[in-house]
């Protein structure tokens, strides 16, 4: 082959690429029910709002359901998918249950929108307005997300712990696991705000409070009229139901508290202190600690960049009738 060829050929692999990338991209768009199912995010906006009203631990539940989904075979609401007999799903895993909650408001806007516009709305989608929607509810920035995705066919608990963060990574590991998935160190920094609202069950933190790394006591790190709070609310081989709020301040409001807590070294997991380990993550928690407005505003850009991770679009996947089964 000539070289005027084998150029001629890589500019047109090139072409063809990036064209690939293109279609992927405008098969996501805002509004992308308008006329297909006008009533579409409303319809999930109420369902969420019905679900806060009864528990407001349904709005931070819904957001890290999103997160959890999207770093698991891309944003494809594989995690509704309910395990079987034959299989083991990922909603199962120790990283989602029984930490997750909220799939009743996913159940009941599915169920509301499959009867008004059948086989149309994907869980996927419905997953990610809900998330959008359970931050704004939480008096976080409000932002439009594109739809358009479609829903996975596989779920697998195996799966899970080798793509979702743990709570007792380092900031290493963590933005490692981030850029697997094409977020920055920054976006990881922003997206651990999340952690603004919520609980974490105290299960998921006793390896800090007692006897950690062999010392006898907490983890040193942890302000010491903190830790000793936490272990009052967690006493050592408490119950699994024990919950504490992962936010001193404003467990159910997103702000940028979460990072003052973090410099405070009042951050609940090993996840959240280990931001301040590091030169460039300490100065986002510094920033992010001074300046709500533009916390929220890259908050905002970054749930919209991890809500369209690996997506299904055009004629892959399926729309799935009941988000818990596989059609």
């Amino acid at each position: 082959m000539s070289l005027k060829m084998s150029i001629h050929s890589l500019i047109l692999f090139f072409a063809l690429s990036c064209l690939s990338v293109q279609i992927i991209e405008a098969q996501l768009r805002v509004g992308f029910y308008s006329r297909s199912c006008p009533s579409a995010e409303r319809i999930v906006r109420e369902e969420v709002m019905k679900g806060f009203i009864k528990n407001r631990g349904v709005a931070p539940g819904l957001v890290r359901m999103h997160f959890h989904d999207c770093f698991v075979r891309g944003c494809d609401a594989s995690i509704l998918i309910d395990t079987t007999s034959s299989n083991n799903a990922e909603k199962d895993s120790p990283a989602n249950s029984p930490s997750l909650r909220g799939f009743e408001v996913i159940d009941n806007a599915k169920a509301r929108l499959e009867a008004q516009c059948k086989g149309v709305v994907s869980c996927a989608d419905i997953l990610t307005f809900a998330a959008r929607d359970s931050v704004a509810i939480t008096l976080g920035p409000r932002y439009t997300v594109q739809a358009g995705r479609r829903d996975g066919r596989i779920s697998l608990m195996s799966e899970v712990l080798q793509h979702v963060p743990g709570f007792t990574f380092n900031v290493d590991q963590l933005t490692q696991s981030f850029l697997k998935k094409k977020l920055t160190q920054e976006e990881m920094v922003t997206l651990s705000g999340a952690h603004t609202i919520g609980r974490s069950h105290c299960t998921s933190i006793t390896n800090r409070l007692y006897n950690f790394n062999g010392t006898t006591g907490p983890d040193p790190t942890l302000d010491t009229r903190y830790a000793g709070r936490l272990q009052q609310q967690c006493p050592q081989g408490s119950a699994s139901t024990l919950v504490v709020p992962m936010d001193t301040r404003t467990p159910f409001v997103t702000d940028v508290n979460y990072y003052r807590d973090v410099l405070a070294n009042r951050g609940l997991f090993t996840s959240d202190q280990t931001l301040l380990t590091n030169t460039n993550t300490a100065k986002e928690v510094s920033q992010n600690a001074r300046n709500q407005f533009l916390w929220m505003r890259k908050f905002a850009a970054a749930m919209i960049k991890m809500g369209e991770i690996e997506v299904l679009t055009g004629s892959a996947g399926e729309i799935r009738t009941n988000c818990r089964v596989i059609n």
